[in-house]
């Protein structure tokens, strides 16, 4: 089973990523450390997130264990990769680490939970369970401020929330694999709930997909004959 989660910066799909997967036992991926990963890489060495050869090196190169670095939690690395993402080349050249993560969960997992900002519209199409968290630009940057506080880092309101409001804009405007929902996918405004209470909707959410599915399943077959026609419609109005 695979379950997407996108949404902005600071709308708690993290969280409820991280949350889900401990109780489903699943495998989790944050999908944005990828990018991060890879901007915060092009920082280090002197190399501009804007170049796209060299961002598209630096991503076909990525070391998975790189993706434990705290420097990657920061506003730098969030910045740099909000732009080393727009370039497609680096995009399909993180797609298929992420692809194999959801079809072989490591360690045995039955399943994966996958955050980020294209998981339910690119990454995973298929997944099974889709959701979208969003927020209000001000509520995420003050829960943002709230982290990065706690951390012992500086945070100023209105800076965070420009880089935020900034950060938006890139990645919904991005030609390739902008932010958006999924079709199928829960829409949660997360403004106004705890993130226990994101985490009980997204399970009665899914308790209530799986019980559907199981009704579908239990239900007996359709003892009619096929119709030879195949407009079964246009039989039942014959026999009115």
């Amino acid at each position: 089973m695979i379950i997407a989660i996108d949404g902005p910066a600071g709308a708690g799909k993290g969280t409820l990523a991280k949350r889900l997967a401990e109780h489903l036992r699943f495998a989790h991926l944050d999908t944005g450390l990828l990018y991060r990963a890879v901007g915060y890489a092009m920082l280090r060495s002197g190399q501009s997130p804007d170049d796209p050869e060299a961002a598209e090196r630096v991503a076909k190169a990525l070391d998975p264990a790189t993706l434990s670095d705290p420097g990657l939690r920061g506003d730098e690395a969030a910045n740099a990769a909000s732009k080393v993402s727009a370039i497609p080349e680096v995009r399909a050249a993180l797609l298929e680490f992420q692809r194999g993560f959801a079809a072989t969960p490591p360690e045995g997992a039955q399943g994966a939970v996958l955050d980020g900002r294209d998981v339910g519209t690119v990454v995973c199409p298929d997944a099974n369970m889709k959701f979208f968290l969003t927020a209000t630009p001000e509520v995420r940057a003050e829960r943002r401020v709230k982290e990065l506080q706690e951390r012992g880092l500086e945070a100023i309101y209105a800076r965070v929330l420009r880089d935020m409001n900034e950060r938006d804009t890139r990645d919904q405007a991005r030609a390739v694999a902008p932010l958006t929902p999924a079709n199928d996918a829960l829409v949660l405004d997360t403004s106004t709930l705890d993130a226990d209470a994101v985490f009980e909707r997204a399970l009665r959410y899914i308790a209530s997909l799986n019980s559907a599915r199981a009704i579908l399943l239990a239900a007996p077959p359709d003892p009619r004959p096929p119709d030879p026609t195949g407009r079964p419609e246009q039989r039942a109005r014959r026999k009115d």
